[in-house]
């Protein structure tokens, strides 16, 4: 697909998973901190998980793979 650089993409997302883990917390408290929190935790967890993906393009289909499994001890 023209245009479509997956590896750039991804990228974003890996410095996204950063950018959330480095954010402030604003000057909130209660249930509106909690809140927050749990946002960036989501948010880290989601952009995580997408900037750690392998792909394929084929056909016209553009396939992220994310592998769960622990990593192979050595």
């Amino acid at each position: 697909m023209a245009g479509l650089d997956v590896d750039a993409m991804l990228k974003r997302y890996q410095e996204r998973a950063i950018a959330v883990k480095k954010r402030n917390l604003p000057p909130v408290g209660g249930e509106e901190r909690q809140a927050f929190i749990k946002q960036a935790e989501q948010d880290f967890m989601d952009f995580s998980i997408v900037g750690d993906a392998t792909w394929t393009f084929d056909d016209g289909v553009l396939t992220l793979t994310v592998d769960f499994n622990p990593p192979a001890e050595d």
